[in-house]
């Protein structure tokens, strides 16, 4: 445990203060109740549940998606594996060619390869139907050939968000499955890399921010009160020309900043709701250098505001049985489970891989709605008779964590993992940093008047 200096405050600065690290690896890991998932019902108003995997490549990430792919189906679950990569790996694991359009593995199993070349031309298409009706652009949008436009840095994970929306709903507060191409009850998503699906966990959050300033510079510059309404306007119809309705129509522009609040405010609470979202660190047991990235993520989801459900080892023929119970202690209180050896050298049986019994831990912790106590996986929380917070901060070291203040005393701004996060605080425990020390893997900071 080490104790930070207080800091010296000057207004219209930030100060960045740095943490000691000392992690505790005589942890206890507890035990926690699995609990099964409901079997599959005909209503097609049950919200759509969202799985990906994080980890270093090589570390076995898309085997353990198209397990839990697999498995979901065979409890019963309408499930579609997203692939967005032109890594063949998953075609193999599945024996079958994944294309653009989804195609049917076997009963209840359905895989797609995302290509953001294809992705652009829906939304272009909708926003030339927009412009056919409000003709802001005077016909140069309709020029446009959508089929020559290259791909530029960052509209993968732009373009993947939006094909997920229509998968999964995560913006909206109920999903509608009224299109039966989107009916499905999981999502599996193998994206390109564990950071650019980071990044797009926590999107949302991260984008209410830039909301809130565009909107000013929309109400408080002649700019903005010019151009505004029509780009909202133009927004609008392109939501409604396609098969999701914003339901904006004949509202005033402050109406419609508060709907895109709202919306974003959606995404930003799916991915802490254990029931519809889950997220797994994936490692190798054989290699440390897989085992510390695996420990960095779980960190960096956290700041990207995710909750982490549980962690899984990939064990090869040759592993130490020390190193599972290593990467049990590294991961405490995470619930952890392992893959038992495989063999890739023959296409694989998924019917003996899923009944057989050697893989009934993986499953349990696939299948289990919630993970881990709730006391020890929260985030962020809050300590008003004491006045301070406590921040889950795994995966870390004293040079890469930074705390500043902004307005005041209401809020806390933490950076570390290449991310920003935003804490705001109580009021009853608003205030100055006092000081703060590291237990546990917790950053607890007190607060002072």
């Amino acid at each position: 445990m080490a104790f930070c200096n207080l800091p010296t405050l000057v207004p219209s600065s930030s100060f960045p203060l740095q943490f000691q690290f000392n992690f505790n690896r005589n942890l206890i890991r507890p035990r926690f109740p699995t609990i099964t998932m409901a079997t599959k019902t005909d209503d097609n108003d049950n919200p759509t549940k969202f799985v990906t995997f994080l980890g270093k490549g090589g570390s076995g990430k898309t085997f353990s998606a198209v397990f839990a792919a697999q498995h979901y189906a065979s409890a019963g679950f309408k499930t579609c594996l997203v692939i967005h990569s032109q890594d063949p790996t998953a075609d193999y694991i599945l024996n079958s060619k994944i294309g653009t359009t989804p195609v049917t593995c076997n009963d209840n199993l359905s895989a797609v390869r995302l290509e953001t070349t294809k992705m652009i031309l829906e939304p272009l298409s909708k926003m030339k139907q927009a412009d056919a009706r409000l003709n802001l652009t005077q016909g140069v949008l309709e020029g446009v050939v959508g089929e020559e436009l290259g791909v530029l840095p960052g509209m993968d994970t732009i373009f993947s968000a939006l094909e997920l929306e229509k998968l999964v709903g995560f913006l909206r507060k109920k999903t509608t499955k009224s299109n039966p191409k989107y009916n499905f009850d999981v999502i599996v998503y193998d994206g390109l890399s564990t950071e650019e699906t980071i990044r797009l966990i926590g999107a949302t959050g991260k984008s209410r921010l830039y909301l809130k300033y565009l909107r000013l510079l929309a109400e408080k510059t002649d700019f903005g009160r010019l151009a505004g309404p029509s780009l909202l306007r133009l927004a609008d119809e392109s939501l409604n020309a396609g098969t999701i309705s914003s339901g904006y129509n004949g509202q005033l522009s402050g109406e419609i900043w508060d709907k895109l609040e709202q919306t974003l405010e959606n995404g930003s609470s799916f991915v802490t709701n254990r029931e519809l979202f889950g997220c797994y660190l994936v490692m190798n047991l054989n290699d440390p250098l897989s085992l510390n990235a695996a420990l960095r993520y779980w960190g960096c989801a956290v700041q990207a505001g995710a909750l982490v459900s549980g962690a899984f080892g990939i064990a090869h023929s040759n592993y130490d049985q020390k190193h599972l119970e290593t990467a049990k202690i590294t991961f405490s209180p995470l619930p952890f489970a392992p893959f038992t050896p495989i063999s890739f050298s023959s296409p694989l049986n998924w019917e003996d891989i899923i009944h057989n019994g050697h893989f009934k831990d993986a499953q349990d912790l696939l299948t289990a709605s919630k993970s881990g106590s709730s006391e020890h996986m929260q985030s962020v929380t809050f300590d008003p008779v004491n006045k301070s917070v406590t921040l889950l901060m795994p995966g870390f070291d004293k040079t890469e964590i930074k705390l500043y203040q902004y307005r005041g005393g209401s809020e806390l701004l933490i950076e570390a993992g290449d991310q920003r996060r935003v804490v705001f605080l109580p009021s009853q425990i608003q205030g100055k940093v006092g000081g703060a020390k590291f237990v546990d893997r917790k950053l607890i900071i007190t607060m002072r008047s």
